[in-house]
């Protein structure tokens, strides 16, 4: 089965069963409430639960900055089930990124990954965990060079759009693997790149992190269906997609 996002509503449904519900999740937008942003009012796991109508328990988390698909189970049991498959590495994520640079044409990272603690979240957490591992594929889509001078070491800018599959799940593990090989992904203000970051909303009016989670491919934890969940892309990505002539390489 092969699903993607259509219509976007106040929050965009890409599927929906009476085990599961997945959505397209807007960049900028959290998972569940935190303590640690109390001044937000919008929460992917409270606007899902209202728009179905019943308890949904998040099985995986996507940064706030990312958009892209994000899976809910409608009970505990189906999200025990499916938070296994995620952890035996049986869920494929793909991610879409612009990165600074030309990227070669595929590759892996293989990079293990420290931990990260939040200031205030892992304020006593054990600060001395040894680096896990942590891999991500990529293959290069689509590159750019613009006759911008943003960097006073080139004349030009060059940039690839990417597609990523992460075989680990360590915290911010696209965005520090691009960064580890400097190829820092368009508008990540933690790891990124701020001269790239300040060329993009003044040229383009990017404003977000350019990191989509496009797609999530797993086993139906009940019928054991292949699932291939999409989702699609927001107006800020379309604008980079058409300047550069990559709509068609995006892609999923």
């Amino acid at each position: 089965m092969d699903i993607e996002s259509g219509t976007a509503n106040q929050i965009d449904i890409i599927y929906e069963d009476e085990f599961l519900v997945a959505i397209n999740k807007e960049a900028g937008l959290l998972v569940h409430r935190s303590w640690l942003d109390k001044g937000e009012t919008r929460f992917a796991l409270q606007l899902t639960r209202d728009a179905v109508g019943c308890h949904v328990f998040p099985v995986h988390r996507l940064d706030r900055p990312t958009s892209g698909v994000l899976l809910f189970a409608k009970s505990s049991a189906v999200a025990r089930s499916l938070t296994e498959a995620f952890a035996e590495h049986k869920v494929t994520k793909q991610y879409l990124a612009v990165v600074r640079g030309y990227m070669a044409e595929q590759g892996v990272v293989d990079y293990a990954l420290s931990f990260k603690p939040d200031a205030i979240a892992d304020k006593f957490a054990d600060l001395d965990k040894p680096a896990k591992e942590a891999v991500t594929h990529w293959q290069s889509l689509a590159q750019v060079e613009l006759p911008f001078a943003v960097s006073k070491k080139h004349d030009t800018s060059r940039y690839s759009l990417v597609r990523l599959t992460p075989k680990t799940g360590r915290k911010h593990q696209l965005r520090r693997h691009m960064r580890h090989v400097f190829h820092h992904i368009v508008g990540d203000t933690s790891y990124g790149d701020g001269q790239h970051n300040r060329f993009f909303r003044s040229q383009y009016g990017c404003t977000r992190m350019l990191l989509h989670a496009q797609s999530l491919a797993l086993s139906h934890p009940i019928t054991g269906e292949p699932l291939l969940l999409k989702a699609g892309l927001d107006d800020q990505w379309m604008r980079i997609l058409e300047a550069f002539s990559w709509v068609d390489s995006a892609k999923g």
